[in-house]
């Protein structure tokens, strides 16, 4: 959404489950970029699809329509031999530290077969080395690697999981909501070991999280998702000093905060989300939205620019005014 190359592209991206005749439409029509360096944040209530479009990034899910681009080459149309190379680029955090790793697999094994997947270590001398050097990195000591995934904390295997996505040296990361399984007290100890690797390696991020205050804290610019759709796209303090769409100004509102002199007016929420089996005609958040006319109903809102760097999807554009 401006003039430089994206490293991430993503346009008109669709997911459709079930049948054609009657499809739960999970992504619905999103377009966004993700700039080199960047971390670029994704927030939307459960159910929103954050989860399926970071899979889809990556074909860990097939998109319905639409493109994803990596460095301007088309995923969509690359082959299962080329997607394996690119891989080595692109990797992922997945959501559930207890769920993502193989509980028959000692922690060396685990990071071993990524470095031998891609070619990355030779002989058993140079991967022992690499997965050391892997484990101190993300805060663990050598002798962990000796270890199965029951012996460890959950935020311990997520740190595993960071180490296994790094053991391949990618540019693009797409970090699930790496907290959300995780102890409060444990959770900074997580976003401070992201912000440490991200500057140390360069890396660009797609942060996918319900949590706000650690999107305000971590991310350069956020995409909001409401049932499959962008509302607002927009620098992260513009985004929280001034949010635009009333969908991001509920969200912003119900996040608590330890001052309530700092919280924003409500903005109440009708009703619950529509399914997305049946979505809404026009904009898809109108049935909960307190500034809804006749016209949101019979108009769907384009993403459009409301202001330099920042767009919208609503055709009330008196609001931003």
């Amino acid at each position: 959404m401006n003039g430089a190359t994206p490293l991430i592209e993503v346009r008109n991206l669709q997911k459709f489950f079930g049948p054609a005749s009657r499809p739960v439409r999970a992504v619905d029509d999103v377009s966004f970029e993700i700039h080199s360096g960047e971390t670029l944040g994704l927030v939307g209530e459960s159910g929103s699809g954050k989860s399926t479009i970071g899979r889809a990034l990556l074909r860990l899910v097939e998109s319905t329509a639409g493109s994803v681009k990596y460095r301007g080459e088309d995923l969509g149309s690359a082959s299962d031999s080329r997607m394996r190379f690119l891989r080595s680029k692109l990797q992922i955090i997945f959501q559930d530290p207890y769920a993502s790793l193989n509980p028959k697999m000692r922690i060396r094994d685990v990071l071993a077969e990524a470095l031998a997947t891609h070619g990355l270590a030779q002989g058993k001398g140079e991967s022992e080395a690499r997965i050391a050097e892997l484990l101190q990195r993300v805060g663990l000591r050598a002798e962990h690697a000796s270890r199965y995934p029951h012996e460890f904390s959950g935020g311990q295997r997520q740190r595993i999981g960071v180490a296994r996505a790094l053991a391949v040296a990618p540019e693009f990361i797409v970090a699930d909501e790496p907290l959300s399984a995780l102890d409060v007290s444990i959770q900074a100890q997580v976003v401070n070991l992201l912000c440490d690797l991200r500057e140390q390696f360069k890396l660009t991020m797609l942060f996918i999280s319900h949590d706000l205050d650690v999107v305000e804290y971590l991310c350069d610019r956020v995409v909001v998702l409401y049932l499959g759709r962008v509302m607002e796209v927009a620098p992260t303090e513009a985004l929280f000093a001034k949010p635009l769409h009333p969908y991001t100004q509920a969200l912003l509102a119900a996040s608590p905060k330890p001052d309530p002199e700092l919280a924003l007016v409500h903005v109440p929420l009708m009703g619950d989300m529509p399914s997305p089996l049946n979505p809404p005609s026009g904009c898809g958040f109108r049935t909960r939205c307190p500034q809804a006319i006749s016209a949101c109903a019979e108009q769907r809102p384009m993403l459009e620019e409301s202001s330099p760097g920042r767009w919208t999807a609503c055709i009330r554009k008196e609001l931003f005014t």
